[in-house]
């Protein structure tokens, strides 16, 4: 099934019922008009970050069915795959062939190895502070092979995730395969996850490195459009590089919404909001919630540097149980740039702001999406969290499929499948429409128009009481 303009949901295999057979019962029987698309989080045998460090992509993780699951499913939702252009786990058999035969293995093309990639064989002083890296030091593992030497690989995340070398022919033919397998497999969008850091040189950031990334892109755009798939670049940085992303006509993710709407709700104002909705592009998927923390880093120049620590003050003291130490090193949070929550507790547990802020998001330009968490107004879970001691697991909730039969009951969940009911049933909303926005003190009015039909939400944003004309 190809890309089709209806809310994507975005969920984990084991997290809507136990694997995906349960997820496909769990859709069918309470969201078969609500949810058109499944981003099905990286389902395939991983050894590290829930999915994020991939040792192959040729098989489904038994614990969550098998690739007859996953077509099934995309009979009846367009699917979105994970492919972690950046990087392959360091327990894939790649990784271990040449840790086991170094110069002779044939995946040692694959790697990054520090003694060819800088002259001298380490960077300077210089050249490791203007990389754009997670670590406060230069990125790299220390890799012992098998012949009792070792050497320094380049590793941007975690050491189970080892960068690739897209500039290797090598390389290039496995991301190519990759690719086709899976437009073979159902997918209809393949999400490029840390894409821009796929291109490393000398001196640079080696972060978004023009215009070598844009032919990475374009590359990899060629073989998924022969499988009549499309591709979604994964970039939380400023904006304005996704709207260079958008300007070529690729999709792109608005990572920006999430705090504006936070800074609208919380400070009953609609000024940035409006101003956001006006510039941002039609052809992009939107989120509220993600299976990372909400992004502070996509609102630079967005909001004025003071409303944005504003708006991050107020998630820790309007938020139900946001804390600043589950983002914080404690729970092993890589990225200080993102506040950990769910979407429903940043906004205090209050059915009615989350409604509002969920209406808001379907009427911006683009493609709503909704995480799993988020499709049943899920609270933080602090139980999970204490158990992993990973700040992200606050908001990524396992729920069984007699879980989301109970969630039923609950106005929130019930009015927030309204709401995505009529977001994909009107023409409004088409992406070749218009959208125009009206503010006056604390109230707003976002129209949507397209085909001759007009739709309008109007919002207060003190009260959160809204209607739609």
């Amino acid at each position: 099934m190809k890309l089709d303009n209806k809310i994507m949901l975005i969920t984990y295999a084991d997290s809507l019922g136990k694997n995906i057979s349960e997820l496909h019962e769990v859709l069918d029987k309470h969201y078969k008009e609500a949810v058109g698309g499944v981003h099905i989080l990286p389902f395939f045998p991983s050894s590290a970050d829930r999915g994020f460090a991939p040792m192959r992509y040729d098989a489904v993780d038994e614990n969550f069915g098998t690739f007859e699951d996953i077509e099934s499913l995309g009979k009846d939702y367009y699917l979105m795959f994970d492919f972690m252009v950046n990087h392959i786990s360091a327990s894939s058999e790649y990784f271990k062939d040449f840790l086991e035969k170094k110069d002779n293995s044939d995946y040692k093309d694959f790697f990054i190895r520090y003694k060819d990639f800088w002259e001298g064989g380490e960077p300077t002083a210089e050249q490791t502070d203007i990389i754009y890296k997670r670590k406060p030091r230069a990125p790299y593992i220390e890799a012992k092979f098998a012949d009792g030497t070792s050497e320094k690989i380049w590793c941007t995340f975690c050491e189970e995730q080892i960068d690739l070398d897209v500039t290797k022919e090598k390389t290039k033919s496995f991301i190519f395969d990759t690719v086709r397998e899976m437009c073979r497999r159902g997918a209809a969008v393949i999400r490029l996850d840390a894409f821009a850091y796929a291109v490393k040189k000398p001196g640079t950031s080696c972060f978004f490195i023009e215009p070598d990334i844009w032919e990475l892109l374009y590359s990899i755009e060629k073989i998924a459009a022969e499988g009549n798939a499309e591709i979604l670049p994964e970039i939380h940085e400023h904006y304005t590089i996704p709207m260079k992303i958008s300007e070529k006509g690729f999709w792109i993710y608005d990572f920006a919404l999430p705090v504006i709407t936070l800074h609208a709700l919380y400070n009953h104002t609609g000024e940035y909001l409006k101003s956001w909705l006006e510039k941002c592009p039609m052809k992009q998927f939107t989120t509220l919630d993600t299976h990372d923390g909400i992004g502070i880093v996509d609102v630079k120049d967005l909001l004025p540097d003071e409303e944005i620590e504003k708006v991050k003050d107020q998630m820790y003291a309007k938020g139900a149980n946001v804390k600043i130490i589950y983002s914080s090193e404690a729970y092993n949070n890589l990225d200080i740039y993102q506040v950990n929550t769910t979407y429903y507790s940043a906004l205090g547990d209050n059915d009615d702001a989350y409604l509002l802020a969920r209406a808001i998001q379907f009427f911006a330009p683009g493609i709503p999406q909704v995480y799993y968490v988020g499709l049943l107004a899920g609270t933080n879970d602090i139980e999970l969290m204490e158990n992993t001691k990973n700040g992200r697991d606050i908001n990524r909730h396992y729920y069984t499929a007699e879980d989301v039969d109970l969630e039923q009951s609950r106005p929130v969940v019930q009015n927030l499948k309204k709401l995505m009911e009529l977001r994909n049933s009107r023409p409004a909303f088409g992406l070749d429409g218009s959208i125009s926005v009206q503010t006056n003190g604390d109230n707003i009015a976002i129209k949507r128009s397209c085909k001759g039909d007009t739709i309008t939400l109007e919002a207060n944003l003190t009260s959160y009481k809204f209607k739609i004309k």
